[in-house]
């Protein structure tokens, strides 16, 4: 039977549950066994597409266009497999099948309740994955915090499935929050103590204890837990903070947690195959040659708005034997003049021209552009970015005054960045976009197509506008030429001759980067900024 692990999480959000369940699932799949996750999010949008990325952080979009939650990300990096939209459970999905079930008379005048038609609609989602990637273990991480009332029906639906899957085919892992008090130094369990409490009270005894804190527990601090959370002492697991999260499963698995779990679930325990995840470690902590990377974007005050890319830049640079330093730059603060950005920008060795919508720190984008381009210094403009490497192309090169995009200025004379023809009709913005993986033609003696090293990629994307096509002549007069189209028309890629790397891509290559294979055009985009 399929086994199915439910995390968790106490005192806080954004606690690391993420990664503790994407480490489990590390672990697990390193024994050869099939596994996959689930978020579950309890908000009532239906995905995470129209959320502003300070409230959320990153929109992670899936192979099949799902935008969904930024954990996905790490569950996609650390299990190296492809998730789809469903791997995201969230209470607005849940809420509309169910009122749409209700409407089709599909529960024969039954009075339709959180329990048990919400319930098991969120069981039956479950399951649906379980049963489509045919997995051993399926991970379901619920998201909040124990407590939180938007969480109960999914924490209620994960106490029914223990009584309906069975004691050996259902594990609970608790993630919580281990505070040390500064005064004393002293480490405080009682707040692990109220969560687990809480979730007791929800009708959920824990399994297993991941205690998240600054340094390891102490012995004292770990026997408390123990004892007033109901749990063995060895099931107790320190969390506590590192280098690089991809130490976390390593983490783990030093304290015995596979074991536990196998024992728990009674799962075969073969001795897992850490060796290519370990060799990743090493290189990604003993890269020496420091490469400095302008990041410049709208959103840098909540750096999880750009978690994929980071992580890209860190899969690329570990490969090369690179430490990237990342130097955040406002973009709003650049058009408002609160930096000088000349001199910001001449002490890095590379820039990223980061995604995000709207007209707010464009105009500050754009200058960025202006003077890297000038230093030829290496750029890589992602998405919206890229948009914008095409705009200053237009102003500054072809001498188009005034020329935009149509999503910042719609009465530009210009409109060198234009709504795409597939988005003209729309008029609902949730899940409408240009969405998920493409493939994409590259054209050879390029620079995008010396990264990949083939006529044709996939890589996903999530946007509405796109370079216009009626001005493609015109860049290409002064070398800003086309170097990868997708097959529906839309410019993909664009690339500056005579520059050492001044690239743009449509597509957000980010999302397909993954520890034990980076994204080729970040490493290419690397290589430059190290050469």
């Amino acid at each position: 039977m399929t086994k199915y692990i439910f995390v968790t999480g106490g005192v806080l959000s954004s606690v690391g549950k993420g990664v503790v369940t994407a480490s489990i699932g590390l672990l697990i799949k390193s024994m050869g066994y099939n596994v996959t996750a689930v978020k579950i999010d309890p908000y009532i949008n239906v995905d995470a597409g129209t959320m502003n990325p300070y409230a959320h952080g990153e929109v992670f979009v899936t192979e099949d266009g799902g935008e969904t939650d930024l954990d996905l990300g790490h569950y996609e990096r650390f299990l190296n497999i492809n998730l789809s939209k469903k791997n995201n459970i969230t209470t607005g999905q849940v809420f509309y099948s169910v009122i749409i079930k209700e409407r089709k008379g599909e529960y024969l005048g039954a009075t339709v309740q959180i329990i048990p038609h919400v319930t098991d609609e969120i069981k039956n989602r479950i399951r649906e994955v379980a049963k489509e990637t045919g997995a051993d273990v399926v991970l379901v991480e619920i998201g909040g915090t124990v407590g939180d009332i938007e969480g109960l029906p999914f924490l209620e639906a994960a106490r029914q499935m223990r009584l309906e899957e069975g004691y050996s085919n259902t594990l609970f892992v608790h993630v919580a929050l281990v505070p040390t008090l500064r005064t004393t130094g002293e480490q405080k369990t009682k707040p692990v103590q109220h969560s687990v409490q809480e979730l007791r009270r929800i009708g959920i005894q824990p399994d297993i204890i991941v205690a998240r804190s600054e340094k390891p527990l102490n012995a004292e601090a770990r026997r408390k837990i123990a004892l007033y959370s109901n749990v063995p002492l060895e099931a107790v697991i320190s969390d506590y903070d590192v280098d690089t999260i991809y130490e976390v499963p390593l983490l783990l698995f030093e304290q015995g947690l596979l074991k536990i779990v196998t024992d728990r679930l009674r799962l075969e325990y073969r001795e897992p195959d850490l060796s290519s995840w370990i060799d990743f470690v090493t290189k990604l902590k003993s890269a020496s040659k420091i490469v400095k990377i302008a990041m410049v974007g709208k959103y840098t005050k909540l750096k999880d708005s750009y978690i994929s890319i980071v992580e890209a830049l860190k899969h690329g640079a570990a490969y090369l034997g690179l430490r990237p330093v990342l130097k955040w730059i406002e973009s709003t603060d650049i058009e408002q003049g609160r930096l000088d950005i000349d001199a910001e920008l001449s002490e890095v060795d590379g820039a990223i021209i980061l995604p995000g919508f709207g007209k707010r720190g464009s105009e500050g984008k754009i200058r960025a552009i202006k003077i890297l381009r000038e230093s030829g210094k290496p750029v890589l403009g992602i998405c919206f970015g890229f948009q914008l490497m095409v705009v200053e192309i237009a102003r500054n090169l072809i001498g188009l005054e005034k020329a935009n995009s149509t999503e910042l200025d719609p009465s530009t004379p210009h409109p060198v960045i234009d709504l795409l023809p597939s988005q003209q009709d729309i008029t609902m913005l949730g899940g409408t976009m240009r969405l998920g993986a493409k493939p994409i033609k590259l054209l050879r003696g390029t620079k995008v197509f010396e990264a990949y090293g083939r006529d044709v990629i996939f890589e996903r994307h999530r946007h509405r506008y796109g370079v216009n096509p009626k001005y493609l002549e015109r860049f290409e007069d002064v070398g800003f030429t086309v170097s990868g189209f997708s097959y529906d028309g839309v410019i993909e890629f664009m690339e500056l001759r005579g520059h050492p790397f001044f690239v743009g891509t449509q597509a957000h290559p980010e999302f397909k980067s993954r520890p034990l294979a980076p994204s080729p055009i970040y490493m290419h985009f690397l290589r430059h900024c190290a050469s």
